[in-house]
């Protein structure tokens, strides 16, 4: 019966999160805060939805599938995200700073 109220709860709490990395791609300044914003919070918002949906798990395999899927987001988003700024700065973009 928690399964049913805490899963969906869990997984809805992830929506803002996605919905405050869609905001700072689109309202933030420059190129390496847009992609701060979008690792930062995609990751936590796809955090509580993996945690939502742990609690609905059948079984020990799906949860440790969520848990690998959730944990390889994490690891590939912030490996393309430091390249990505990489090669910016080689191209000799430089980070925002306040005028």
């Amino acid at each position: 019966m928690s399964s049913d109220v805490f899963g969906p709860a869990l997984a809805l709490l992830g929506i803002p999160f996605f919905l405050g990395g869609s905001v700072g791609l689109l309202r933030f300044p420059d190129f390496f805060t847009r992609v701060h914003a979008l690792t930062k919070a995609d990751n936590l918002g796809l955090g509580f939805v993996v945690l939502g949906r742990l609690v609905q798990a059948d079984s020990w395999t799906v949860a440790f599938k969520l848990v690998l899927i959730w944990a390889l987001v994490l690891l590939s988003s912030a490996t393309t995200a430091y390249l990505m700024a990489k090669s910016e700065r080689m191209k000799g973009t430089v980070p925002w700073s306040r005028p």
